[in-house]
């Protein structure tokens, strides 16, 4: 940096993108502007100028490998800033500028102690990131997780009041407010991240339509489930029956638990039933039913598409297809997180939809959270017919292949 042009910056007062500071600043201190700076559009520390200007110089020894440092290890994500120096700014003394463009990562966390901290820069000032302000931040990056996105349009009337009410009342054992109570009922389900905010207005999120949505399609083209049964082991055309599987995700109930009208999950496993032959034996003198494949199996296939699938993928919902020797359900989106096919036969834990998983298990749908596929599925099919689920990953889509 010319003499010339660090005298121009500091000829006038600090503001949103330049800041003077002594260089014995604490290492979190400097940090936590920068972090301001990342977060908004960048800016520049001078590193030996005096709040009011006057240049006091740079006495720090190895103050680029201590700034540098300071970035790696007090910045998260950790960033390399740029540093330039300006060689007699005053008789005898220098100052560093140290440069951070606006972050392509946002947001930005100061981290000490353990603990993260989001800053933004107002004016002259380095503040701490509001929830909003940091909750728009992480939409504005696409770090947010996609369900949490509002849904443009669908306010408090997109949701099915009913299903809404019996999965707080009876599933919850929670206590409702009033109906006429919108701003009671606005609270609850943002608190329950089924609704946010969204340009000051409530709005409900895409979880919450996929979740309780009265027409979940109306809004995501993606949420259903496209079932159909071929006649013979390969796609065909002439299919036996293809069907669109609409509707929110939870399913209405009664008081004494009982389904009153179904949810995605039910409506799949009539449509399984529905197109498959079940095998009637006797055993112990008892005429028993044994189906193609084994419900819990299915089911438990079927749930975790549900509630894994990456639902930013428009244009393609589910597929839940019935050949003549086998059946598929196929999950758009690659595998979340590296999670590779091994690990997920062991168990691993992982949510690409977290809300999802959490509500559908106060239902009682994911039971041993991370552990279907090992405990369930697995096992289910090799007591059923002595084969194992195959498990496809592939870049675009992720497929469970149940043998008939």
């Amino acid at each position: 940096m010319t003499k010339a042009k660090l005298l121009r910056l500091i000829s006038g007062d600090e503001d949103s993108t330049i800041e003077f500071k002594r260089d014995n600043i604490e290492n979190y201190k400097l940090a936590k502007e920068l972090v301001a700076f990342l977060n908004l559009e960048g800016g520049t520390v001078l590193m030996g100028v005096e709040n009011d200007g006057s240049i006091s110089g740079v006495t720090r020894d190895r103050i680029q490998d201590w700034v540098g440092n300071l970035c790696r290890d007090k910045i998260e994500p950790p960033i390399t800033p740029l540093l330039s120096w300006a060689k007699d700014a005053a008789p005898g003394r220098d100052v560093l500028a140290i440069h951070v463009a606006a972050g392509p990562d946002k947001p930005y966390a100061r981290v000490h102690h353990g603990r993260k901290t989001y800053y933004i820069r107002v004016g002259d000032i380095s503040r701490k990131a509001s929830r909003e302000e940091l909750e728009r931040m992480f939409q504005a990056s696409g770090r947010l997780h996609y369900g949490l996105k509002p849904v443009p349009g669908a306010g408090m009337d997109a949701f099915d009041g009913r299903r809404i009410r019996d999965y707080f009342k009876r599933v919850r054992g929670g206590t409702l407010p009033e109906d006429s109570d919108l701003t009671g009922w606005e609270r609850l389900l943002k608190n329950t991240k089924l609704m946010t905010v969204a340009a000051g207005q409530y709005t409900a999120t895409i979880d919450g339509i996929l979740l309780f949505g009265q027409a979940p399609d109306q809004y995501l083209p993606q949420s259903g489930i496209r079932a159909v049964c071929h006649r013979g082991t390969e796609p065909d055309y002439a299919t036996r029956v293809d069907s669109d599987l609409r509707g929110p995700m939870a399913p209405l109930g009664t008081p004494s638990a009982e389904i009153r009208q179904r949810g995605l999950v039910e409506q799949a496993l009539d449509f399984m039933r529905g197109n498959t032959q079940p095998d009637a034996r006797l055993e112990d003198g008892r005429r028993v039913n044994r189906w193609e494949y084994p419900e819990e199996v299915v089911r438990e296939a079927v749930i975790n598409a549900l509630v894994h699938r990456d639902y930013s993928i428009a244009g393609t919902d589910i597929m839940l297809a019935i050949y003549s020797d086998r059946m598929e359900i196929v999950s758009p989106g690659r595998l979340p997180n590296t999670v590779t096919v091994e690990e997920m036969k062991t168990g691993v834990r992982y949510a690409r939809n977290q809300t999802l998983v959490n509500i559908m298990r106060d239902y009682g749908y994911v039971e041993a959270y991370g552990m279907g596929i090992s405990k369930k599925m697995i096992p289910g099919m090799q007591a059923h017919n002595g084969t194992e689920p195959e498990l496809v990953a592939e870049p675009h889509r992720f497929t469970v292949r149940l043998w008939k």
